[in-house]
């Protein structure tokens, strides 16, 4: 196993390369964490004959000055399971554990399942994801009642959805309805810069969007979706409470899925929640079932699954 730079060609390659990759396995995304909070990045990668890249997990290595050194795969991310095949993904653990040994990381913690990985697992949260196909109204039809109704609702109260197009979208709008609705949940906020680094990085070159709702000029809810290989993943999202009466969440998500349909992708991912009864209702009531994630650990080498839920 040998570490190789994010940015270099044959991980974009492998990356590119897997059917199963997520938007947080495209090295823009572990890119905009290792810029925000000064972390260093690189990938743990299996090479064939040719120096190929076969399998691998990206990384980002945490520090602090009095703590132990960490890797994990990868921070602030819902799911990141190691990719390649099952023929090399299944001694992936045994070269991971050490691999971090040798560098004298004190943990390794995986995202996602771990073929060979020995590990007592519990639940910690849970994930929803929703399959798509190009019908949206069949989609739609999925949808709760209630949910329909109030889709219709936000469109008799005049509600306007805005598609970022700008800087000033994410990092400014957005991220004032973020830090209030941070605020009023009593979590602190992702640092501003994270946002605005998800613009060039992410955003920009087509791998995310932001959609804002507005009632009249006042921005009243948003939320920022990650998009690539397939699949969309709801990252982030906030809104103005005064507002919910005109259901602005249940707009951004209706037209959100819409588009994904519209544009090819074959799942819509949630995504995860730790156990919050209402959210879970929120999502489930929009077709999305739900699944565990455990959270797993062997020796210094940590990481998680999902199993359905019934």
């Amino acid at each position: 196993m040998i570490e190789i730079e994010l940015d270099e060609p044959r991980w974009h390659a492998f990356v590119t390369s897997q059917a199963d990759a997520l938007p947080f396995h495209h090295p823009s995304w572990a890119r905009v964490l290792t810029e925000c909070y000064g972390f260093r990045g690189f990938a743990l990668a299996l090479v064939g004959a040719e120096k190929e890249v076969v399998a691998g997990v990206p990384i980002v290595q945490v520090s602090h000055p009095f703590g132990d050194l960490r890797w994990i795969s990868l921070p602030f991310t819902d799911s990141c399971p190691p990719l390649g095949s099952a023929a090399y993904r299944n001694g992936l653990a045994a070269e991971l554990e050490e691999a971090r040994k040798g560098a004298g990381a004190a943990a390794l913690e995986v995202r996602g399942f771990l073929r060979g990985a020995t590990v007592d697992p519990t639940v910690d949260a849970v994930k929803h994801s929703l399959s798509l196909h190009q019908d949206a109204e069949a989609v739609a039809e999925r949808f709760t009642p209630a949910v329909r109704r109030n889709v219709r609702s936000a469109l008799r109260n005049r509600l306007r959805l805005h598609w970022g197009d700008s800087l000033r979208d994410i990092s400014e709008t957005y991220y004032s309805l973020h830090v209030q609705t941070r605020r009023r949940l009593g979590l602190p906020a992702q640092p501003r810069r994270l946002f605005r680094l998800l613009w060039p990085h992410v955003l920009e070159p087509g791998n995310g969007f932001v959609v804002l709702a507005y009632h009249g000029s006042t921005a009243v809810a948003g939320a920022v979706f990650l998009s690539w290989n397939g699949t969309v993943i709801f990252k982030y999202g906030a809104s103005d409470p005064s507002f919910w009466r005109l259901r602005p969440n249940n707009l951004i998500f209706s037209e959100a899925i819409r588009w994904a349909c519209s544009a090819g992708y074959h799942t819509f991912d949630f995504g995860r929640t730790p156990g919050c009864p209402r959210s879970n209702q929120v999502r489930t009531a929009m077709g999305h079932p739900h699944h565990r994630r455990a959270l797993l650990q062997v020796r210094g080498l940590t990481c998680s699954t999902q199993h359905p839920r019934h």
